[in-house]
């Protein structure tokens, strides 16, 4: 299990082969990565992201854990950017291995929704009008989190 919590953008496809190179013992890789997202014509300059080093990297251990036991898992890796990010840059991925694809995907899927709604992360967008604007938590991402 390897969860990173770091500001530099990481090379998906780098961090991706690494992750399944070798896995003869798994019949199932899963990636996921999130990306800033414009929210409409142009109008996000960038999003910053802010934690608290040793407690998110806490937290997410304990996320990817909780996923280690639920779910027959060879590996986890969880990647997680903080800092200022401009629209179509990297924020994080999330990688599982596992024996059966089944156990891959949901165990993908849960660190997802987890990652979304528990992890410790403040976001905030600053619009193209100068415009800052905190990320309000939404009610379709706690309801994410109830088929867990």
């Amino acid at each position: 299990m390897r969860i990173v919590v770091q500001e530099p953008p990481f090379d998906f496809g780098a961090e991706a082969e690494a992750f399944a190179s070798g896995r003869h013992d798994m019949g199932a890789v899963v990636t996921f990565t999130g990306v800033v997202r414009d929210f409409g014509n142009g109008g996000l300059d960038a999003m910053e992201i802010e934690h608290y080093p040793g407690m998110t990297q806490k937290a997410l251990e304990g996320i990817a854990a909780e996923a280690v036991s639920r779910w027959s898992l060879g590996d986890v890796l969880v990647i997680h950017r903080y800092g200022r990010m401009e629209p179509g840059e990297k924020i994080m991925m999330v990688a599982t291995a596992a024996p059966h694809r089944k156990d891959a995907f949901e165990a993908a899927e849960y660190l997802m929704d987890y990652l979304k709604s528990r992890a410790p992360f403040w976001k905030k967008e600053h619009a193209a009008t100068g415009e800052t604007n905190w990320v309000a938590a939404k009610d379709e991402d706690e309801d994410a989190l109830k088929r867990w």
